[in-house]
């Protein structure tokens, strides 16, 4: 595995655990469809998260959420829903929502995290 998927998958691993700090359930992580990957989905009473994370070692290349442009939006909100299909129960009532989460430096462990929610 490459340096920058070793440093993606400790990032991703962090932004789970700072989700499930903020009382959401982790309810799959990379998941796979023949359109692509979900990085983190989670839900809590009332709500269903889909959660893009990007994790950089600094800014150098900009702020790690600028990648999540109108683009990956709408791929997400594709991926979502597929998501959604292949797991009907995991819904009951709840709103769906996409989130974004950058992780900047040079281990995700001590990397600046930042969460956007609602990203539409």
């Amino acid at each position: 595995m490459a340096d920058k998927d070793v440093l993606g998958r400790a990032g991703e691993h962090r932004a789970a655990l700072y989700l499930e700090s903020r009382g959401y359930a982790v309810l799959d992580r990379n998941w796979r469809c023949k359109e692509g990957e979900l990085d983190i989905v989670v839900a809590d009473d009332r709500t269903l998260v889909v959660v893009e994370v990007k994790t950089r070692r600094s800014d150098g290349f900009g702020d790690p959420l600028e990648a999540v442009d109108a683009r990956k939006r709408r791929r997400l909100w594709r991926l979502a829903m597929a998501w959604i299909a292949a797991h009907p129960d995991e819904v009951q009532r709840r709103q769906v929502r996409l989130d974004a989460i950058g992780l900047t430096g040079p281990d995700a462990a001590t990397a600046r995290l930042d969460h956007l929610e609602d990203i539409r």
